[in-house]
């Protein structure tokens, strides 16, 4: 039989707050939650905001809104302007500087001379080349940043960490801690070698204690750090949460597929479990990219939406900035982390964990001959009709008819509007859908590159817990080029009976020719086919089990909002090395690790060999 990859766990951080208990998820549907349920989200947000309890305040500094300057004043953003600098009416440049400031390489044409007190005095009829102190206003000014006042490198010792590799820890231990399982029972549950970790970023560490650093360092006049060439590589992501969060030594990898890296790694997940190799899998990606050098180069693109642009579409407004299907101008950059924990439905069984649904597949298609990298293509039809058709060879027909909705990619764009609506819509047609509901959750968070997906199937998630599908209420109406015919795009929240929702598709087109589409299983399908596989006394066990952990992820929850947690970072902590370690023909044995590491191996090719 093969395994099935059961989401027991998820958490991390975006501009609508904390992911685990679905608080972000929440922000998004505020406005239809009952009372209780908003208060909590509120109280949730004030303690990651270190704020009072003040709704208006938290309302307006979550969710894309104007750009702040806790990262950097978009007013006043730092650059040199290039000059080159002439003698007067044949008179000589003259200028002062320290000694020890002079070039290593020093011209032939100039003439030095000491000035005292350790500087010289520089006399040349040489033009001088020389960059100038400038300033520039961003003509971006709308961002998905994460809630005011959020500050991930206070939570624990960052050491100047890059701030994605800050939001991966906090994304991790925010998954971990929710689980409701303590990690140790689950490293005391299987053998090390079938853990694995997959997570990455698409663009990289490109902040200045990352590799942004690194490439301006020489033309700023600074040094380049230790630090700054390791942290910055894409790959970082799940290299900490292996050495600092959870001490794997099991697969690892970071997939990288621009702004379908979230789903790249899914899929990478999933083939681990079903190949029966592997029982607990971590899927995670973390993206800040709102630095100014990043914002300028998407904007000079044409891919965002520059204030001119918006204000010509009605009175500006940062916070409708994303209007996915509608009347657009280009998309929101978004900074995020977001982290699922997999076990195959037999773990998941025997450790009584949460089911928050499962994943049935993910697809992936490059587009074939291209006029533009950046341009849409057609592999993208591709990886929505697999899924479509996953759904229907699954559940039947009936069900991918009447009880699914997607999770559109929804960019904000006037070409992603045209290319993914026409996508869904003949596909749609194919398939008998008639009124296939469409959502884009962009419109209230933005475009957080890798995470994007991520983010998608954390509001899933919610839409299972709550029955409410958020609507892309930024945009009043569908823009006139968008195709509907089959499609029913939801531009206000929707209501539904969660438990006859059976699966979402989350759809991703990245740059490049990147295109995934998952398709995930309800949790209320995922524990009908639990049922009917393991049986109705094994399904009571399991329910008996899961009261503890639905407890304990509770717990979690309460304390997080208390502002009580603390995250998981053990720099230092459990180091073990190979004299460690017992060393035998067919296993090794890993202080702290009850499970032995299996050495033997079947030969697969015994017809070659």
């Amino acid at each position: 039989m093969t395994s099935l990859p059961v989401i027991v766990g998820f958490g991390g951080i975006n501009p609508a707050g904390r992911s685990s208990g679905h608080h972000a998820y929440r922000r998004m549907v505020f406005d239809k939650l009952p009372q209780s349920k908003s208060q909590n989200t509120l109280k949730a947000l004030a303690s990651l905001m270190n704020c009072p309890l003040d709704e208006a305040h938290i309302l307006q500094h979550t969710l894309i809104r104007r750009l702040e300057k806790n990262l950097f004043d978009p007013a006043d953003i730092r650059l040199n302007k290039s000059a080159q600098m002439g003698p007067a009416e044949n008179k000589p440049i003259e200028f002062t500087i320290k000694r020890s400031q002079l070039p290593a390489r020093i011209s032939p044409e100039w003439k030095i001379s000491d000035a005292g007190n350790g500087r010289v005095l520089i006399s040349t009829q040489q033009p001088l080349d020389v960059l100038l102190p400038d300033a520039r206003q961003s003509k971006v000014n709308s961002a998905g940043q994460l809630p005011t006042g959020f500050d991930p490198e206070s939570l624990y010792q960052s050491r100047n960490h890059p701030r994605g590799l800050q939001l991966t820890v906090y994304g991790a231990s925010d998954a971990i801690q929710s689980l409701g399982i303590p990690w140790q029972e689950v490293k005391n549950r299987i053998p090390a070698d079938q853990i694995s970790v997959y997570a990455s970023s698409a663009m990289g560490q490109l902040d200045n204690n990352g590799s942004g650093a690194m490439l301006q360092a020489t033309m700023l006049g600074k040094r380049v750090s230790s630090k700054n060439c390791a942290l910055g590589l894409a790959q970082m992501t799940a290299d900490f949460v292996n050495a600092y969060v959870i001490g794997s030594v099991g697969s690892t990898g970071a997939n990288v597929g621009a702004c379908a890296t979230f789903l790249y790694n899914l899929r990478q997940g999933i083939q681990d479990i079903r190949s029966g190799k592997f029982r607990a899998v971590i899927i995670g990606s973390s993206e800040a990219p709102l630095t100014p050098e990043v914002i300028e180069g998407y904007r000079t693109m044409g891919a965002l939406a520059e204030d001119d642009a918006l204000a010509k579409m009605g009175p500006l407004n940062h916070q409708l900035a994303c209007r996915p299907f509608g009347d657009n101008c280009g998309f929101t950059l978004a900074e995020a982390s977001q982290f699922l924990i997999l076990f195959d439905d037999e773990l998941a069984m025997e450790m009584g964990a949460n089911i928050y649904g499962s994943v049935a597949d993910v697809f992936i298609n490059a587009d074939g001959f291209k006029k533009s990298i950046p341009g849409p293509g057609i592999g993208n039809y591709i990886t929505v009709g697999k899924a479509m058709g996953t759904i229907k060879s699954m559940l039947g027909a009936q069900a991918l008819q009447q009880n699914t909705y997607m999770q559109a990619h929804g960019t904000g764009t006037p070409q992603n509007r045209v290319t993914e609506s026409h996508i869904f819509n003949e596909l749609a047609k194919v398939y008998g859908l008639s009124k296939w509901p469409i959502t884009a959750i962009k419109a209230y968070i933005g475009h957080s590159l890798a995470c994007a997906s991520g983010d998608q199937i954390a509001s899933s998630l919610g839409v299972w817990q709550d029955g409410i599908i958020p609507g892309i209420n930024t945009t009043p109406s569908l823009a006139e080029d968008v195709h509907s015919s089959h499609l029913n795009f939801l531009l206000e929240h929707t209501e539904i009976d969660p438990t006859t929702m059976a699966a979402t598709l989350i759809n991703s087109k990245g740059f490049g020719g990147n295109n995934a589409t998952a398709a995930i299983l309800s949790p209320t399908v995922t524990k009908s086919m639990l049922q009917k596989r393991y049986g109705n006394k094994r399904f009571a066990d399991y329910q008996h089990r899961h009261q503890n952990v639905h407890a304990a992820t509770l717990a979690y929850d309460q304390q997080a909002i208390a502002g009580n947690t603390e995250l998981i970072y053990q720099f230092g902590l459990g180091v073990v090395e190979g004299a460690d370690l017992t060393i035998e023909a067919d296993h090794i044995s890993i202080p702290g690790q009850e499970k032995k590491i299996d050495l033997t191996a079947i030969n697969r090719f015994p017809d070659m060999t």
